[in-house]
C-alpha cells in the first residue's frame, strides 16, 4: 500500500513499559498518530511486555499517562479496548501459542537446547575469524538421541526459525526507499519463543500487527534490523506485510545518538511536565523533530500538523534534538496563555509561599505573579527563580542598587515613601500608582530620582517588572520590612 492509499489505515504504537515516556517514543508515537489522522484512518495504542525481566510496575499506566498529556489520543488499545483484543502482549499467551503451533506445523521452527554460553562462544569465535556474527544452525538436525539428552541435562529449549541459506528480504520503506537484506544480513536461525515459553518481540509483533489489520508500521531506525526477521514470519504465515516507514534517530548536540544516559538533556515525557512544560509545546517540537512542513512557520496547530503531515517529508538523516529551541518554543506557548489559564499548572510552584505569606486570596495573588512574569519564563518551574525577589523575605541587593542607596536624596525619598506606607490601606496596583504620586508630591522627586531608590530598597535592584505590582504582590507587611531595613542601614553609611 502506498502513502497515499488512505482507505482503513491503521497504525499503532506499541512501547515495551521498562521504563519512561522517552522523547524519542513519544516522537514515534505522535508521528503513527499524525500519519493515521492525516489519513481518516486509527491509531492503537499496544503494551508490548513480553520482556518479563525488564518490565516496570506502573510503567504502561505512566505512558498512557503521558500520551494522553500530549494530546495524542488513541482510537482503541490498552486502557480503551476495541474490537482486536486484549492490547497487551502477556494477555495474549493463548493467541500466540495456536500460531506457534501452526509454525510448527509447517515445519518452519525447531527447538533449540543450546545455552547463553554456548551461544557467546560461538559469536565470539566468528568475530575473531572476521565472519558476520549469526547463528550457525547447529541444532537444526538433532537426532532423537541428542534432544533427549539435552532435556535429560534440564535445558529448556528456545524456539528458532529456520532462515533458508538462499533467502533474502526485500521491501521498500516509505522513508528510506527499496532495501534489501541478504541472508547473512538476517542472522541466521533467529528465537521466536523463548526457553520460558514466552514469544519474543519480533513473533508476538507480527502475530499482533495481523490479527489487528495493522496496515503501516511507522518506528525509528533502530528497528530496520528487526525488518527482515518480521517479514521471514509474515511470509511464512501467508499474511499480507504492512508497509514499513523508519524514522531517523534523534541527535544530540554532539551528533551522536541521543543516550538515556546523559544527564545534561531532558529526555523523558514526565521529567518535561514537572519542569512545567505545556503539552502543546512538546507536541509541536516533536512534530518537527525530523519533519517539515515546508515553508519557514515552526508554529502549527494540531489541525495544521494533521492536514499537512506526511513520510515524503520525513528526514532520512539524524534529527538534532535542540533543547534551546524547546524552551524558545515553550515560552512561545506560555505568553499565548492567559495568567489564569497556567495556574493550575503552576500552583505547585508558587503556593507555598504565597500560603506562608498569609495573603487573603492564595489563587488571586498567584495568578497576578504568574501575569508578572510568565513573559520572562520558558518553563513554570523558573517563575519563582525570575521572581526570586518577590519570593523571599529579603531581597539581595546588588551593586548598583547599593550605590543609589549610599545617597542622601534617595535616602529623603525612602523615609517619606515608609512614613506614608504605614497608614496606606489600598495595597493593589492602583493603590500603590496612588502611593507613589503621594510621594512624589511630598518629596518633590520624581522618574528616577523616585522609582530608583523605591525599587533598590524594595528588590534590590534598580530594573523589573511593573513597580506597581511588584510592590502589591509583596504587600504591605513585607514592603514596610524591607524599607526599614534600607533606611536602617542607610543610616549607618557615611555620609555622601
Amino acid at each position: 500500500m502506498d502513502e497515499g492509499e488512505s482507505m482503513g489505515v491503521r497504525l499503532r504504537y506499541a512501547p515495551s513499559p521498562t521504563g519512561h515516556l522517552h522523547i524519542g517514543g513519544a516522537r514515534t508515537a505522535l508521528f503513527n498518530y499524525l500519519f493515521a489522522k492525516h489519513h481518516g484512518g486509527s491509531f492503537i495504542l499496544r503494551i508490548e511486555d513480553t520482556d518479563l525481566d525488564r518490565n516496570v510496575d506502573n510503567a504502561a499506566q505512566e505512558f498512557a499517562d503521558n500520551l494522553r498529556w500530549l494530546g495524542i489520543e488513541w482510537d482503541e488499545g490498552a486502557y480503551l479496548g476495541g474490537d482486536c483484543g486484549p492490547y497487551v502482549s502477556t494477555e495474549r499467551l493463548d493467541i500466540y501459542a495456536r500460531h506457534v503451533e501452526e509454525l510448527r506445523d509447517k515445519g518452519v521452527i525447531y527447538e533449540c537446547y543450546c545455552s547463553e554460553d554456548e551461544l557467546a562462544a560461538e559469536r565470539e569465535q566468528q568475530m575473531a575469524r572476521g565472519e558476520a556474527v549469526r547463528y550457525s544452525g547447529r541444532c537444526r538436525r538433532l537426532t532423537d538421541k541428542e534432544r533427549a539428552a539435552h532435556i535429560h541435562e534440564g535445558r529448556k529449549p528456545t524456539l528458532r526459525f529456520r532462515v533458508a541459506d538462499d533467502e533474502s528480504v526485500e521491501f521498500t520503506d516509505l522513508i528510506r526507499g527499496d532495501m534489501i537484506f541478504e541472508p547473512q544480513g538476517i542472522g541466521g536461525d533467529f528465537v521466536v519463543v523463548k526457553s520460558n515459553g514466552i514469544p519474543v518481540y519480533n513473533f508476538a509483533v507480527v502475530v499482533d500487527d495481523h490479527l489487528m489489520n495493522i496496515t503501516h508500521v511507522v518506528r525509528g531506525e533502530e528497528h530496520i534490523s528487526n525488518t527482515p526477521r518480521q517479514l521471514l514470519l509474515f511470509r511464512a504465515f501467508g499474511w499480507t506485510a504492512p508497509v514499513f516507514g523508519h524514522v531517523p534517530l534523534i541527535l544530540g548536540a554532539d551528533g551522536k545518538k541521543l543516550s538515556k544516559r546523559d544527564e545534561s538533556l531532558i529526555q523523558f515525557i514526565d521529567q518535561y511536565r514537572e519542569y512545567g512544560y505545556l503539552p502543546e509545546a512538546i507536541f509541536n517540537f516533536l512534530a518537527l523533530l525530523g519533519w517539515t512542513p515546508g515553508g519557514e512557520r515552526e508554529i502549527l496547530t494540531r489541525e495544521e500538523f494533521i492536514a499537512n503531515f506526511g513520510l515524503d517529508r520525513v528526514n532520512r538523516s539524524g534529527a538534532y534534538f535542540d533543547a534551546a529551541k524547546l524552551a524558545w518554543m515553550n515560552g512561545h506557548y506560555l505568553k499565548s496563555r492567559s495568567a489564569a489559564e497556567l495556574l493550575p499548572l503552576a500552583r505547585r510552584f508558587l503556593e507555598p509561599s504565597a500560603a506562608g505569606w498569609q495573603v487573603a486570596d492564595v489563587d488571586a495573588w498567584m495568578i497576578d505573579f504568574i501575569a508578572l512574569y510568565k513573559d520572562q519564563v520558558s518553563c513554570l518551574s523558573e517563575l519563582p527563580v525570575v521572581g526570586n525577589v518577590l519570593i523571599g523575605d529579603e531581597a539581595t541587593v546588588e551593586a548598583d542598587a547599593a550605590e543609589t542607596l549610599n545617597d542622601d536624596q534617595a535616602v529623603a525619598v525612602l523615609g517619606v515613601f515608609l512614613e506614608r506606607a504605614r497608614s496606606w490601606t489600598d495595597w493593589t496596583p492602583d493603590g500603590m500608582k496612588a502611593l507613589l504620586k503621594d510621594v512624589q508630591s511630598i518629596a518633590g522627586k520624581k522618574g528616577k530620582d523616585l522609582f530608583f531608590p523605591v525599587r533598590a530598597a524594595i528588590t534590590g535592584r534598580l530594573h523589573g517588572p511593573d513597580l506597581n505590582r511588584s510592590l502589591a504582590l509583596l504587600g504591605q507587611t513585607r514592603v514596610l520590612e524591607r524599607l526599614g531595613r534600607a533606611v536602617a542601614a542607610a543610616g549607618e553609611q557615611p555620609a555622601t
